[in-house]
């Protein structure tokens, strides 16, 4: 067994020609007999690493993983590839358990995952015994450590399990977030000599990282799954309450969300999972209980509505973002009352004081991160260990360009309101004060009395909120916690007042869109390709291909069977089920291509995108059946080009298309369907209304919200 021969099984049953770094050496190390440690960045190919050897050797690989929707992810994905493999946890019925531990006995199976509790039963631990198991990996192997982020005591059975097996397996402990602390608890427990541990970086180079300051966050959210629609995103928040109030805004505003946290019910979390896994959710809105299972390899961005407790667990979650490869982006919309909130959870969660105290300062770090001037990216790679890390070049820090403006002034009257008024209110107060607001509540403190009363009336009160984020963010002013928190002048603050230091804020952070795809259009079909096949076979859409391997299909533009099989991620046995499909779209995606290019030519209009020719003829007040006429085009092309028009902000009289009661009409059948689909609202509509006026309708509203 070498690596040769595990170089023909990736590409065979993978689609991939080379390892990615130190997938390579982990495997050899293996397929040498020694107990080995890899820690690779989540995305970094981690299953591989026992999937390959799972094939080369004789007998069934078990793998120890605490991720129960994580199990059945990689199961399906590797029953797609031709690797007969299982999973046994507690979703199945002891029948089911029963014949599939009886399957594995007969040596159907190739992997076998289970959760790290199974090992609790004497039963199965000496059920295990009587299998031939040369191989044990232990995913998300840091769970092993107390000094871990995820402490999970079920794995500290692993050990006895391994010195009671008679096939003396080697095993395989895998990682994506381990301090040098938690790498030397998983090689000390798992008795895994130093040579044997692999450290392939933590740097993820598909990713950006972002953090922003002093913003609107719920509009800031809405806005970022609005501008990246056609993609998958995980916004994260610290609370059930604050999950429930983002996910009904979202919702409200017409988003295909979900939402996952622990007050819902296991079939109201599993239902909204599914949901998501197979693309009929545009974004879920979770609490850190989600994700750690989630394989779904296109998600294009993630969103830290509040505060992640620590860098483990931050970058556990945002590591959810570009599984496959593809750029994407992660987002930390600060706000210091946020520190408060895990102050509080920890001191709920944490009864032992030593680990009380490092919880603590692992939170301080976190802020740290938010508050650093230099590379994101660099910050975190320090943290784990990375003492050779260097500036990324991609995230805002590196990237930043924003105008700074001399707010000086402003800071001052903030500081000198919050003096007068005792120091003994919150952000909601001193604002309203500042802004002028008749509120009852002011009256009753006699703060209309005050010189800094509407200081600020030329601002609306929400901005001069904001405005006080952005100077509790910098420092300028203490937050104490308390029943109600309270702003203090800090040390920094008195500089401010007495004239020593100046104060700058850089402009709004804009929203852009995460990934640009080229060949939109064919990568759309394909896309619809594999929704369709996935919901035939009930798996996720990302278990047929991944969006890397769909964008490698649009830039190969493969013809026939042997040149499909070389895009990446197509292995023989997808390539046998799925290729003829695909090559089939591609073929008549390139034959339309061809025709309107000669098209295009006849008309002399090569330079013009066909969108913008049409706008012209209607802007110049022709109709859209004239339109048809002139131009050659079917009514459906047209009206996509009005479409296409309106949300790139061109001036569209809408009200052509669209009569007031007509809009009524379609609202409230929007309010009964939902906006996800378009027959369900079309057929709570008179048939006189037609889905281009249902389009124009829901154009609107997103144009409203932009």
């Amino acid at each position: 067994m070498n690596i040769f021969h595990a170089k023909n099984y990736l590409k065979e049953y993978f689609g991939y020609e080379n390892f990615r770094p130190g997938q390579d050496e982990i495997i050899q190390s293996v397929l040498f007999g020694n107990n080995t440690a890899g820690i690779m960045p989540t995305g970094g190919g981690k299953s591989i690493c026992y999937q390959i050897p799972a094939l080369l050797m004789e007998g069934i690989t078990l793998v120890v993983s605490p991720l129960i929707s994580l199990m059945k992810d990689q199961v399906d994905a590797l029953n797609q590839t031709g690797i007969s493999a299982t999973f046994i946890n507690s979703s199945l019925t002891q029948a089911e358990i029963e014949r599939r531990l009886s399957e594995a006995e007969l040596g159907v199976y190739k992997l076998i995952y289970i959760a790290p509790e199974r090992l609790e039963s004497p039963y199965f631990v000496q059920y295990l015994r009587s299998l031939p198991i040369p191989l044990v990996a232990v995913d998300e192997a840091h769970c092993i450590s107390q000094w871990g982020h995820d402490f999970r005591p079920s794995y500290l059975r692993i050990k006895d399990l391994l010195q009671g097996l008679p096939s003396n397996p080697v095993v395989l402990a895998l990682t994506a977030t381990a301090t040098p602390q938690v790498q030397s608890d998983i090689c000390s427990s798992l008795e895994i000599e130093e040579e044997n541990t692999y450290i392939t970086g933590f740097s993820r180079e598909n990713l950006s990282f972002k953090v922003i300051k002093g913003q609107d966050r719920s509009q800031y959210a809405l806005h970022y799954v609005r501008t990246n629609k056609d993609e998958s995103g995980i916004i994260y928040a610290a609370t059930r309450k604050e999950v429930d109030s983002l996910y009904n805004k979202l919702k409200k505003q017409g988003v295909a969300v979900g939402k996952y946290h622990g007050g819902m019910s296991d079939v109201q979390r599993n239902e909204m999972q599914e949901e998501f896994l197979k693309d009929n959710l545009q974004v879920i809105v979770a609490t850190n209980a989600f994700g750690m299972g989630i394989n779904k390899s296109n998600v294009r961005y993630v969103l830290h509505y509040q505060l992640p407790k620590n860098m483990e667990s931050y970058y556990q979650e945002a590591g959810r973002a570009g599984r496959d490869g593809g750029e994407s982006e992660c987002v930390v919309l600060y706000s210091p009352q946020d520190v408060q909130i895990q102050r509080f959870l920890i001191s709920q969660n944490t009864l032992d004081p030593a680990r009380h105290t490092q919880e603590l300062l692992k939170l301080r770090q976190m802020v740290d991160y938010c508050h650093t001037e230099g590379c994101l990216q660099e910050f975190i790679l320090r943290y784990f260990g990375d003492e050779e890390a260097a500036p990324c070049g991609k995230c805002s820090n590196c990237t930043d360009e924003r105008q700074a403006i001399e707010v000086t002034r402003e800071t001052q009257m903030v500081l000198s309101c919050m003096i007068r008024m005792g120091e003994r209110f919150g952000n909601s107060l001193v604002s309203q004060v500042l802004a002028g607001s008749k509120n009852k509540k002011i009256k009753e403190f006699g703060f209309e009395k005050l010189s800094t009363y509407g200081l600020m009336k030329e601002q609306k009160q929400k901005d001069i909120s904001l405005f006080i984020d952005f100077l509790i963010s910098e420092e300028y002013i203490t937050v104490v916690s308390g029943t109600f928190p309270v702003l203090r002048v800090s040390e920094r603050g008195k500089s401010v007042l007495q004239g020593k230091e100046k104060v700058t804020r850089k402009e709004t952070m804009k929203v852009e869109k995460v990934s640009y795809q080229e060949n939109d259009e064919l990568f759309q079909t394909l896309r619809s390709i594999r929704k369709e096949l996935a919901d035939s076979e009930g798996v996720p859409p990302f278990v047929i291909f991944s969006d890397e391997t769909l964008r490698d299909m649009c830039r190969k533009l493969p013809s026939d069977s042997a040149a499909f099989l070389e895009v990446k991620g197509v292995g023989s046995h997808k390539n046998d089920k799925y290729g003829s499909r695909f090559v089939e779209a591609i073929t008549e995606y390139k034959t339309s291509k061809q025709a309107e290019e000669r098209s295009d030519k006849s008309r002399g209009s090569d330079e013009e995108p066909s969108h913008m020719a049409t706008y012209k003829l209607y802007f110049k007040g022709k109709g859209l059946e004239e339109i048809t006429e002139e131009r050659n085009l079917s009514l459906t092309t047209v009206q996509n080009h009005i479409l296409q028009s309106i949300e790139e902000g061109m001036e569209v009289n809408t009200d052509k298309f669209l009569t007031n009661e007509e809009r009524q009409l379609i609202e409230v059948a929007v309010e009964k369907a939902g906006h996800e689909k378009l027959k369900p609202i079309k057929e709570e509509l008179p048939d006189e209304i037609s889905y281009f006026q249902i389009k124009v309708f829901l154009h609107e509203r997103i144009m409203a919200v932009k």
